[in-house]
């Protein structure tokens, strides 16, 4: 069980060079992660174990997927606090079209629907970049360490910008 998910967002700040605090970070760390294919590569790398440390996960079949939180993290430049991720790649508004999402349609569905380790590492990855790095560090790490139904309905929902008067729209609304 993973007992710290929030650990992840202070692991990420830690390997990210910050000049203004003086901070050096670990770039070194950041490159291994992101040159790594496959989780079972990013399992065997320090910093992924540092992170299932950090998270106290207490179960070796959580190292999988705290390897790919790290493997996906380390592609992330910036934080945005502010916007869900689920939010900021979904289309723009209600009212647009699908095509003005920066994960289209057909992707974000097979996101939805990816369950292997691997395979959620290659679409997270992409998420990622197509996001421009900027994303949500810590809403980020919580759908790559807990990928289950109720976070999908809850992407699902944000992806589309659902209307607040759904009724269904308590239940899967996203918590603070």
């Amino acid at each position: 069980m993973i007992r710290k998910p929030g650990a992840a967002l202070v692991w990420w700040q830690s390997l990210q060079p910050d000049p203004d605090r003086g901070r050096a970070g670990d770039r070194a760390a950041l490159a291994r992660l992101r040159r790594c294919a496959t989780v079972a590569e990013v399992m065997a790398e320090a910093a992924a174990i540092d992170l299932f440390r950090r998270c106290e996960a207490d179960n070796l079949n959580d190292l999988p997927t705290v390897a790919l939180t790290a493997a996906v993290l380390a592609h992330v430049r910036r934080d945005a606090p502010k916007m869900p991720v689920a939010r900021r790649i979904g289309p723009d508004s209600p009212d647009s079209p699908p095509e003005s999402a920066l994960l289209k349609p057909l992707r974000f569905q097979r996101l939805m629907q990816a369950r292997e380790p691997d395979e959620r590492l290659v679409l997270f990855r992409r998420l990622v970049m197509l996001a421009d790095r900027e994303l949500n560090v810590r809403d980020l790490s919580e759908a790559t360490l807990f990928w289950t139904g109720k976070l999908r309905r809850q992407w699902t929902y944000l992806y589309w910008s659902a209307s607040p008067s759904d009724p269904a729209a308590d239940a899967i609304a996203p918590t603070a």
